[in-house]
């Protein structure tokens, strides 16, 4: 749309209040991308109907929209390979004799921590501290809300703030097309006043040490305490329940060496397929690529411990890699979905109308928090933090240069709000990882998490606007 009015956010809107609001968010999305494409045809409901399944098909057409389904959905075949072989409970058992696990309080710090130092990829994350600490919350009681925003909030906000990554490349790439000297480094400052990510980041550290947790995520807390419940009655998963509760196999000896060597293998992928991808250089390398490369290694690395081991012959696991796949079908439709509305608000224009709106008034005063907000919108909207930085990333450097901003705070606020919208929208590709890792509701996961979200929103805008 060369001319984008405010029609442009009805897509995102109606989809994410539908969802919020229902429940449903299969029926939600789907509305709100029929509705986008109706518009586009001057309110033809038939041929916006046509429309919306070419649109749907066409997300394959993505090479990276497809890798990224395909791992999501590979990951339920790791999740099978390493319960059946006994390498979950064998983990379980080993960090609890290790002190590692005595408690909830020292399992989520665990979790934390894995989080923090697994900077190369957000999903990288979502995908390793769900397989690990499932199995610990649900022997602890714990609701699994928690454990997708202890995911959820270390993936993102961590990436971002370590950017030796995919991230930091979109960055400094897009600060280049600005003609910014030394964009690298100029990103690596704008670190330290990204407050949206440092105080999310806090907060999970905050929330794991004290318990003061608050809104729907207190009454999650509270259901599993009083009734043992880790999900709500009725919650719907992105992974099936047979794939997430599969028992060691008969006589297995539980061994933790059966889930640690192929995470290991996994995690080890990553920087070497972004090497390779690269071409020789880390932060060039595409990300989606890699963690697919990464998760076909722990598959295949398990079937082989297993079959030495004499644990399960080949076959058995290929049947087991079959059933985990077909276990997270539901996760690989919401995730087209997800991608099909974001590529509606891209051809409706919703990014440049959201933010055309709210710099055409803007006070000096308050630039740089506005544009943080105005980036929280768009990726809230749009589901996509690197396509936020695409779209603001243009207006913010100018704005800065124009009016004698402090251009590494300006970039800190763009970064930040990016990735809030990847944090918390319902139609965020993160946010569905995080939930299908976890094995959460995705929509219980996106009403626990916000609040929280949105407080670290609130107090990085007062720090922009003190230090703005």
């Amino acid at each position: 749309m060369e001319n984008p009015t405010w029609i442009s956010i009805l897509p995102p809107v109606v989809a994410i209040v539908l969802a919020i609001r229902t429940k449903q968010v299969y029926p939600s999305l789907f509305i709100g991308i029929w509705l986008g494409w109706t518009a586009l045809n001057g309110w033809n409901p038939l041929v916006g109907l046509r429309d919306t399944l070419d649109a749907v098909i066409d997300v394959f057409k993505d090479s990276g929209n497809t890798r990224v389904i395909l791992f999501s959905m590979m990951v339920g075949a790791l999740i099978l390979l390493t319960q059946r072989s006994g390498g979950v409970s064998g983990f379980i058992g080993w960090i609890s004799r290790k002190g590692f696990a005595k408690n909830r309080i020292t399992a989520s710090l665990l979790l934390w921590f894995i989080g923090v130092i697994l900077f190369i990829e957000s999903n990288l994350i979502n995908l390793v501290i769900g397989a690990v600490g499932r199995p610990l919350f649900d022997k602890f009681k714990a609701p699994r809300e928690k454990l997708a925003y202890i995911a959820h909030s270390t993936s993102c906000p961590v990436c971002v703030m370590v950017p030796f990554n995919g991230w930091g490349a979109v960055l400094t790439g897009l600060l280049v097309a600005q003609q910014i000297d030394n964009a690298f480094f100029v990103v690596l400052q704008a670190v330290t006043t990204n407050f949206y990510a440092i105080f999310t980041i806090a907060m999970v550290l905050f929330i794991i040490i004290t318990g003061r947790d608050f809104g729907p995520m207190r009454k999650a807390e509270i259901r599993a305490r009083d009734t043992g419940k880790v999900i709500r009655d009725g919650a719907q998963l992105l992974v099936s329940e047979e794939t997430i509760s599969m028992p060691p196999k008969a006589g297995t000896k539980l061994r933790p060496v059966n889930l640690i060597v192929p995470l290991a293998a996994m995690v080890s992928m990553v920087p070497l397929g972004l090497w390779i991808t690269g071409q020789g250089s880390i932060e060039q390398g595409s990300g989606s690529t890699a963690v697919f490369w990464a998760v076909l290694t722990g598959i295949a690395v398990a079937a082989l411990l297993y079959r030495i081991q004499g644990i399960m012959k080949l076959t058995e696991s290929l049947d087991l890699v079959m059933k985990g796949m077909g276990g997270l079908i539901p996760m690989g439709l919401l995730m087209v979905f997800a991608f099909t509305l974001g590529a509606t608000c891209k051809v409706m224009g919703t990014g440049p109308y959201v933010s055309g709106l709210a710099t055409a008034a803007i006070h000096p005063r308050l630039v740089i928090p506005l544009i943080f907000l105005v980036a929280c919108l768009i990726s809230f909207a749009t589901g996509t933090s690197w396509g936020t930085f695409a779209i603001m990333m243009p207006i913010a450097v100018p704005l800065a240069q124009n009016l004698g901003l402090s251009l590494t705070v300006m970039v800190s606020a763009v970064m930040g709000g990016g990735v809030f919208g990847d944090h918390c929208s319902p139609v965020s590709d993160t946010t569905i990882i995080a939930s299908m890792a976890t094995a959460c509701d995705h929509i219980d996961h996106v009403d626990t998490q916000l609040p929280y979200a949105l407080i670290c929103a609130g107090l990085a805008i007062i720090v922009y606007i003190i230090i703005g």
